[in-house]
């Protein structure tokens, strides 16, 4: 079997299991699980085999005409370089994992057949983007995989919050989505052509004519599907979904693609210094921000979903100083420790028998009765802190040695400024970073919360998934002088620059953040909160609310409080961008629809009642003229003859005076 066969086969097989696990989740709802499970497995292994045999070589291309348009061809098409490949794996093997332990997580769980054929259209939507070597049909996954993310964020829709989550992901990746579409247009017309290849090839000879808009168009869609700022304001609301959806929209699709976006066309980001500068910014503004607000998060995977935002914004920010290999590899990295933190902390959650159970602070006695979860959950930690010799550590390094060498200008791709601007928000978030690491730790393992009572051990389906993703947690970063070909033929080792003060400042975060924790325990007395078991708990449906336990109590004992200060409440709240949303956004588009609301009804319905009415009167007049009785029809013509008459006779002597 060819290459391109293989790769054809890779997102086509999730798909033929989404539709048949559709198909069949009522009647036979047996296969429904296989359905989910095999059918990834399989595209898991084929993608692994695609890139053993593209092996960070010539790229794979094959392409065939979609359909005559008379003008840019679209053009169904493959493009299967060193990053394809990889990413490919990376899907598969987090999507295989997902789908296994989400077999134990909602095991009761009626709407699982649904659950699960949207997980693997998800896959297969990524997988297209993945593989796709025209951006027309790249934007079909693109697209699909923004209404899969509404339906599986509001999975739980009984929930307001669930509801309430899944449309605003759905509308604030729209607000991207509408300039990056523009973006894709203008693109296409400048180079001739929607393939990849040819839009390369377009940059290359200078062809763009109007590269800085282009971009900047682009990035607005990068930034929504990314969770950059100003556009992350949806991920951490997401939370409100199943935790194993969580894992894979972090880790292996949905915020991934805005970043596989741009480094597979960096080229076109590359030709305009204005838009590299403006990425630079955006990448720290969004690392250094959602960093403290996840030093402020009470929510487990408040704190998971802000660490997200924050490693994209390392992502984007390689990207920004023209290293896409740093980028990419720390997708790589990112995927397979952020995949293992929220399923470790869906066991946490499914221990404590509530998915409400997600704050900190409630939270006690579990390192001993989840032992799986505590072990694989501190690797992921370390790596995420970018200790070495994790995974994070490796990756990270990367990112800050491309920064680095653009600033010093040992490399011209993009301006020096730019370099310094990551450079100093990647070291201030490494800081950041192992502070808020070390505190999710704490607090989790370490907490005063009430003990939830045992619902015994965990389904195999989920620990085994967690030692699984705890091996490239452990083992990816070493490979990175073995993958130097898959990424541009650049370095991905770390200097001893940039890993002295890394680390020196990871440490110092997680020091500082232990030193507080434990002078602020040794003042504060244990009040540990009510706990409050559910019969449905165990489900995974049942918020807090529904359960009506206490609002997480300002913990003294809390080392984010202290260690924010002033800054505390803001970093809570996001720093208020939603309200500034509201603002801008929501309210003059409320204002608007009143308004319309108004007109319609004071102004275009008093035109057609008033239209309505005349006709009823009309109508009236004419009825009351049919009496029934011959004598008033007889009178009544009598009279009309005799006006006819005289009427006839004064004009005949007009007639004849005249």
């Amino acid at each position: 079997m060819t290459t391109t066969t293989l790769a054809v086969l890779v997102p086509l097989l999730p798909f033929l299991g989404s539709a048949a696990g559709l198909l069949l989740g009522r009647t036979a709802p047996g296969f429904v699980r296989p359905l989910a499970v095999l059918p990834t497995l399989a595209a898991a292994v084929l993608a692994v085999l695609v890139a053993a045999r593209q092996g960070g070589g010539k790229a794979i291309d094959a392409a065939t005409q979609l359909t005559p348009t008379g003008s840019v061809p679209i053009d169904l098409s493959l493009h299967i370089d060193g990053f394809a490949a990889l990413v490919a794996v990376l899907v598969g093997v987090v999507a295989t994992c997902v789908q296994i332990y989400s077999t134990g997580y909602l095991r009761d769980d009626p709407r699982y057949p649904s659950y699960a054929a949207l997980v693997s259209l998800f896959t297969s939507a990524m997988l297209v983007v993945v593989y796709s070597g025209d951006l027309m049909v790249l934007l079909v996954g693109w697209e699909i995989m923004g209404i899969c993310s509404y339906f599986l964020v509001g999975h739980y829709w009984e929930t307001p919050e669930a509801r309430s989550a899944s449309l605003k992901a759905f509308l604030v990746t729209k607000l991207g989505d509408v300039p990056f579409l523009i973006g894709l247009f203008a693109l296409a017309v400048d180079a001739g052509t929607f393939r990849i290849t040819g839009v390369l090839g377009a940059v290359a000879s200078g062809g763009l004519d109007h590269p800085t808009v282009i971009a900047l168009l682009l990035l607005a869609g990068v930034a929504g599907k990314s969770a950059q700022f100003p556009l992350h304001t949806w991920l951490p609301d997401a939370m409100a979904g199943p935790t194993p959806v969580s894992a894979l929209i972090h880790a292996a699709t949905m915020v991934a693609a805005g970043i596989y976006f741009t480094a597979r066309l960096l080229p076109v980001f590359a030709a305009s210094a204005a838009a590299m500068t403006v990425l630079a910014v955006m990448a720290a503004l969004t690392m250094v921000g959602s960093a403290l607000a996840a030093l402020a998060q009470d929510d487990i995977k408040r704190v998971l979903a802000y660490s997200t935002i924050g490693q994209l914004g390392y992502m984007a920010g390689a990207l920004a100083v023209g290293d896409r290999g740093a980028a990419v590899f720390h997708l790589l990295s990112h995927a397979a420790f952020k995949a293992l933190l929220f399923l470790a902390a869906g066991a946490v959650i499914h221990a404590a028998g509530t998915n409400s159970l997600t704050a900190m602070s409630r939270m006690s006695g579990l390192a001993k009765r989840i032992p799986d979860a505590y072990w694989t959950m501190t690797v992921a930690l370390l790596a995420l802190a970018a200790i070495p010799p994790f995974a994070g550590f490796f990756s990270k390094e990367a990112v800050l040695v491309a920064a680095e060498h653009t600033a010093l200008g040992e490399r011209d791709v993009a301006p020096a400024g730019a370099g310094w601007i990551v450079l100093v928000a990647g070291l201030l978030t490494a800081l950041l970073t192992a502070a808020y690491a070390l505190r999710l730790w704490l607090r989790t393992f370490r907490g005063r919360g009430a003990e939830a009572p045992d619902h015994g051990r965990q389904p195999i389906a989920m620990t085994s998934v967690l030692w699984v993703l705890a091996i490239p947690t452990l083992g990816f970063g070493l490979t990175a002088t073995y993958l130097d070909d898959w990424f541009d033929g650049n370095a991905l080792t770390p200097t001893l620059t940039t890993a002295v003060l890394g680390t020196g400042l990871a440490a110092a975060g997680a020091v500082i953040t232990y030193a507080v924790w434990r002078t602020l325990a040794a003042r504060t007395p244990v009040t540990p909160l009510p706990h409050v078991a559910h019969p449905d708990a165990e489900a995974g449906q049942v918020e807090a609310e529904a359960l009506h336990l206490p609002h997480p109590a300002e913990d003294p004992a809390d080392p984010g409080r202290a260690l924010l200060g002033p800054l505390h409440g803001p970093a809570a709240d996001g720093f208020h961008l939603d309200a500034v949303y509201r603002t801008a956004f929501v309210r003059p588009v409320l204002a608007a629809a009143s308004l319309v609301r108004f007109l319609d009804r004071e102004v275009v319905d008093t035109y057609v009642s008033a239209a309505g009415n005349s006709a009823k009167g009309l109508g009236w007049l004419v009825r009351r003229a049919q009496t029934g009785n011959v004598q008033t029809y007889l009178s009544a013509l009598l009279a009309g003859s005799v006006v006819l008459a005289i009427v006839a006779v004064a004009l005949a002597n007009a007639a004849a005076g005249a």
